[in-house]
């Protein structure tokens, strides 16, 4: 057999999950992956660093030490630490934003370093609880057949999507955003509390946004980005179409900085080399009632996660298993509490990151470890992670359209494999989870009136939908044997 057959031979053996591409090609998809996801790696360890009253140097440790951390549970979810942890899948970890609104909470009960160890105390207990309960979570694969499947991934593109048209935009988000209410609802606001008519945790949302929101630069350069991205995946070939969206994302960055959009100082005043030590803020501490906070994030999470995992399985041609969900799940509770010993937050797969895997149709696992890899790096120097950060997110905006969208139409995808002529009940599964997992994103205030203590389970559009299409499966279809989910795992392996 010459070397040419037997490398042909092997090539058919592997998996294109598991191939290892070349070291210059993974650093560059590696980095891709990277600038997708930078702007929310850094957004909530700057929320939580400012409600707890933090100095601005603890907080830049804050984004140092979340960054590197990111990196370092990225490469246990890709690679996979050992068998019992890590999807072995393309997946970019990242603190995830349904746990900001619980600490947020917390640090602003309990601000300062006292209220630190208190929070990271939570988050590490969580973790070694999640990890333990993973299995448990698993077993629920049986109950996301392929019309709660790709409801669930449609609905989760189509929460993103506000993501992407706010980064376009300039809309800023956040406890600190200085967007504009209308006055007169603002007065009366006030006039209600102070009746005792609304409760003092109603919000006001925005109403009119920021001076510069949709300014005409910033969506030029989303033009610019969108239109990049599609020439080169249109007229380009190799490696290059698989790295389009590093090219309008740097073509976007050109352009920004021509218009005097990015700004060095961060650059020039940030450090070549920070250590990040474990418990930088002393030894942690367990308060019951913030555990339970905590471990409710964590359910969410991994209610998310799974949605995420079957979206990139199905992406990468590589159907997930119940033994495979759980490693997942329990990498999901490892990063948590390596992220709270390191003074970190609770990690979920970044779903912008499973859009770009559907973009480039790249899907070897190796290309985010070697993401992972250059996220450890920008952690470690600070001033290399202040160059990525002052790239401006309407940059993102233009790329944010594409992955987004991508993930909603895997989700689309999936459903076109479901039975609607035969059973009409599929149609009501999809249209009433949609609508339910909605509802955070067009009424984000809709809780107001409900205890606290729910806020982290309702807020989440994903959970809401996930949870409505498995009770409206069962209640329509009934709930899947084992061997039932068996034999239709093995019909999808046969598929694929």
């Amino acid at each position: 057999m010459s070397d040419a057959s037997y490398d042909a031979g092997r090539e058919a053996r592997v998996h294109a999950v598991d191939e290892v591409l070349p070291a210059p090609k993974l650093i560059t998809l590696g980095f891709q992956h990277v600038l997708v996801m930078y702007a929310g790696a850094i957004a909530v360890p700057l929320i939580v660093g400012r409600a707890l009253n933090l100095p601005p140097e603890e907080v830049a440790f804050l984004i140092s030490a979340d960054l590197f951390v990111c990196g370092i549970v990225s490469i246990i979810q890709s690679f996979g630490a050992t068998q019992y942890f890590g999807i072995k899948l393309p997946v970019m970890m990242g603190v995830t934003f349904a746990s900001v609104g619980p600490m947020v909470a917390i640090a602003t009960s309990m601000p300062g370093h006292e209220g630190a160890r208190a929070l990271f105390g939570s988050i590490i207990a969580a973790g070694i609880i999640g990890i333990l309960i993973a299995p448990v979570i698993s077993k629920m694969l049986r109950f996301f057949p392929p019309v709660v499947t790709g409801t669930l991934i449609l609905t989760i593109g189509i929460s993103l999507m506000p993501i992407g048209i706010n980064w376009i935009f300039g809309l800023q988000v956040g406890p600190t955003a200085p967007n504009v209410v209308d006055p007169e609802a603002a007065a009366w606001l006030e006039s209600a509390r102070a009746a005792g008519d609304v409760p003092a945790s109603v919000a006001l949302a925005a109403t009119v946004p920021n001076p510069l929101y949709a300014s005409g630069r910033n969506i030029l350069i989303a033009l610019l980005v969108l239109g990049t991205i599609l020439v080169v995946s249109r007229y380009a070939k190799g490696f290059l179409a698989n790295i389009a969206v590093l090219v309008g994302i740097a073509v976007g960055g050109v352009a920004a900085a021509m218009l005097g959009m990015m700004h060095f100082d961060k650059v020039a005043s940030a450090q070549w080399f920070a250590l990040i030590k474990p418990l930088h803020f002393g030894m942690p501490t367990f308060d019951p009632i913030m555990i339970l906070t905590m471990l409710l994030v964590m359910l969410v999470t991994m209610i998310e996660s799974t949605g995420m995992f079957l979206a990139l399985g199905d992406m990468c041609k590589k159907p997930i298993t119940q033994k495979s969900l759980a490693a997942g799940l329990r990498a999901d509770g490892l990063g948590t509490a390596i992220g709270g010993l390191f003074n970190t937050f609770p990690y979920t797969s970044f779903s912008q990151n499973v859009g770009l895997v559907g973009v480039t149709g790249i899907r070897s696992r190796y290309v985010c470890v070697a993401g992972g890899a250059i996220m450890i790096v920008l952690g470690l120097i600070p001033k290399m992670g202040a160059l990525v950060e002052s790239l401006p997110t309407t940059v993102l905006g233009g790329a944010g359209l594409v992955m987004f969208g991508m993930v909603a139409a895997t989700g689309v995808r999936i459903l076109s494999r479901v039975d609607f002529a035969g059973n009409r009940h599929n149609l009501f599964i999809v249209a009433i989870s949609i609508g339910m997992g909605m509802i955070p994103m067009i009424a984000p205030h809709f809780n107001q009136w409900m205890p606290h203590a729910i806020h982290p389970l309702i807020h989440s559009g994903i959970l809401l939908a996930a949870i409505t299409a498995v009770l409206l499966n069962w209640f329509y279809n009934g709930a899947p044997s084992v061997d039932e989910a068996e034999m239709r795992e093995a019909g999808h392996a046969a598929d694929i």
